[in-house]
């Protein structure tokens, strides 16, 4: 890799890490690019020259947050007709908590920060097509449906982002491990159930 592929990787680097430290202290709408440019030890060309303003970087962090949780619900088989294994779904939450327990401080960022109700809406669309691939898996068609899958979907992820923001705000008092039992608990068995499948242990 080239000196300045380097260079220009730890800038940026410096340029996110101090955007989320300040926006974690003082708030988004109080944070201005002197106060990244300061807290990164650069200068303010230097910052207009990975970013355009702040709502540039956020928009680049939020990016990166979607990525996460597209990666953690790649496609997987998680069961065959009719049926689910509960293993394979707590080891998915699971992971999902694991991945935001690493970078907290980053999702915290996103998920308080003014974009929440762009992220509920990215992670519900992410989820639809989660869920869309893992019917064709277990052979469920809409008509077999007793709730239509919208409302399901929308309802299902909703809790979830609630679930994720008072976790990650709770200082992470619950394992990932403990977080995705909880919401099998609460929502998954039961929700899935309503479509028809069968949750096998």
């Amino acid at each position: 890799m080239k000196k300045e592929d380097l260079r220009t990787k730890r800038t940026r680097k410096m340029i996110l890490e101090a955007f989320i430290n300040l926006v974690e202290e003082k708030g988004y709408e109080h944070v201005t690019v002197s106060d990244i440019a300061n807290q990164a030890m650069i200068n303010r060309a230097t910052f207009y020259a990975h970013f355009k303003d702040k709502q540039d970087v956020y928009d680049y962090i939020f990016k990166e947050a979607v990525e996460q949780f597209m990666m953690v619900l790649a496609p997987v088989q998680l069961g065959r007709t009719n049926q689910l294994q509960l293993h394979s779904i707590e080891q998915i939450i699971t992971h999902i908590f694991e991945k935001i327990q690493e970078n907290r401080v980053f999702f915290k960022t996103v998920l308080n920060a003014h974009g929440n109700e762009q992220l509920r809406k990215q992670i519900s669309q992410i989820l639809r097509s989660t869920y869309a691939n893992i019917f064709e898996q277990v052979e469920i068609r809409e008509k077999d449906f007793i709730v239509p899958i919208d409302f399901i979907i929308e309802y299902m992820s909703s809790t979830f982002m609630a679930s994720l923001h008072w976790w990650i705000n709770q200082e992470i008092s619950f394992s990932p491990k403990q977080m995705a039992q909880l919401i099998i608990k609460l929502v998954g068995s039961n929700h899935l159930k309503v479509l028809g499948i069968q949750i096998k242990a």
